[in-house]
């Protein structure tokens, strides 16, 4: 029986959530906006080399989802270890989820290998697959290391320890930047790299961000409490089997969510180059607005399951609640601002007459799908807390494979309404994955509630 330290209200849970999320939020904008340099540094080399990027993110990003969505399995065990007390069983969940990045990461690095016969095979163009597997072979270090840094955010992240993850990929950004600069165009004694640049300055900053971080917890020894030694058992393989169990529907919602939107770029770059570069602009715009209720997302998480973990049944409803609000709260300010400045945001990553006019016609669409995307995705960081991913890859597999992109090839391809017709048809998903995965977290919370002490 656990005795609440403060009356469950939505005001004090809207508060604890946000207080969790606001660190998470800040560490994701500023992994997204790593990319978000990327894009806008290389857009200045050429449609080409934006087109070869985007597709080379694509690919590597289609594969990479589903390796964190992996690691994300321990995020559970770790949260509601941390509600109960459980220093050590802590620790050994963050150890099997690094053994699981490191094992994931090899698939996924054979898979960026053959970046260019995958982009001939759906269908792209010779010159642009090529230069995106040139791309994708200098960025194969960014693999394990960004699985790697992902667990050891999710050690931090469960415990409640949100900044230390924040500073240090704001840090590694400074670096990323000045790479970036360097290594893209020619500066500070170094030739111009081009697109080939922007892969080897994605790969250094990874790895100095998995180093930055292990160093943060050592030197402020934020492990105290939750460490073990390294042992056999966090090669367990039934230990194992646990962690993959819970994070292959995890990574299977993420993939299954990351494969449509790959799929769209990839129907993009059948309608042209410039279709394709305007597509990325537009997508990487709403990618980083995600960073927000993705934030949130994973702050609910740790919320609901150190909730659970402690067996606090009536702050646990009401922590339901305060999430949802605030992840729609926020992509409202995203949708008003998508529809204001759709002009003016594309000539931050291009100067093509032709690539702006199409961004500038896409972002109103971008901009209707805000409220669904951050409702969806606070939902599926509620059903990870409360142990149930499951419900999610079910739900995205039907949204996005039965409903958004059957619609969208038809309208974009049958119906000749091009990319508008591949955004309206993500807009359609996205409202039928957000409105039942709410069903699935009121669902659930009833049957939890069932399960908890009261």
């Amino acid at each position: 029986m656990s005795t609440l330290q403060h009356p469950p209200s939505l005001r004090y849970e809207l508060w604890q959530v946000s207080r969790l999320s606001l660190p998470v939020v800040l560490t994701q904008l500023g992994m997204m906006t790593m990319g978000v340099v990327d894009t806008l540094m290389v857009g200045r080399l050429g449609v080409t080399e934006l087109g070869a990027s985007a597709l080379g993110n694509t690919w590597q990003w289609s594969w990479l989802s589903l390796g964190l969505g992996m690691v994300l399995g321990i995020d559970p065990l770790i949260s509601q270890a941390h509600g109960r007390g459980d220093g050590p069983s802590t620790a050994l969940a963050l150890q099997r989820g690094i053994v699981l990045a490191l094992l994931v990461s090899v698939p996924i690095g054979c898979a960026l290998l053959l970046t260019r016969q995958g982009l001939l095979w759906l269908g792209q163009e010779p010159e642009v697959a090529a230069l995106a597997q040139r791309y994708n072979l200098l960025k194969l270090p960014t693999v394990p290391c960004f699985l790697v840094y992902s667990a050891l955010r999710q050690y931090l992240q469960g415990r409640t320890l949100m900044t230390a993850a924040t500073w240090v990929i704001w840090l590694a950004n400074v670096v990323h930047v000045v790479l970036n600069w360097a290594l893209i165009f020619g500066h500070l004694g170094l030739p111009p790299l081009g697109i080939e640049g922007a892969a080897i300055g994605s790969s250094i900053s990874m790895a100095l961000l998995v180093a930055g971080l292990t160093f943060w917890v050592r030197w402020f020894r934020l492990h105290e409490g939750a460490w073990r030694p390294w042992d056999r058992a966090c090669l367990d393989r039934q230990g194992l089997r646990a962690a993959a169990r819970l994070g292959l529907p995890i990574g299977l919602t993420v993939a299954f969510e990351s494969w449509a939107f790959s799929v769209s770029t990839l129907m993009a770059g059948w309608l042209g180059r410039s279709a394709l570069a305007g597509h990325q602009i537009v997508l990487n715009v709403a990618a980083l607005s995600f960073m927000v209720p993705l934030g949130i997302s994973q702050g609910a998480a740790t919320r609901v399951g150190n909730l659970i973990g402690a067996g606090n049944l009536p702050a646990m409803r009401k922590a339901l609640a305060a999430s949802l609000l605030l992840g729609a709260s926020v992509m409202s300010v995203s949708a008003i601002s998508f529809t204001l400045w759709r002009q003016q945001l594309p000539r931050l990553y291009s100067s093509d007459p032709a690539v702006l006019l199409i961004a500038a016609q896409m972002f109103p669409l971008a901009a209707a799908f805000q409220l669904s995307d951050g409702t969806q995705v606070v939902a599926s960081g509620l059903l990870r807390g409360m142990g149930r991913p499951d419900a999610s890859a079910v739900v995205n597999l039907i949204g996005y494979y039965v409903i958004a992109l059957p619609f969208a090839y038809v309208l974009a391809f049958k119906y000749g309404h091009g990319l508008t017709g591949v955004w309206l048809s993500l807009v359609l998903g996205l409202t039928v994955v957000a409105l039942a995965l709410v069903g699935w977290v009121i669902r659930t919370a009833r049957r939890q509630a069932l399960a908890l002490p009261r």
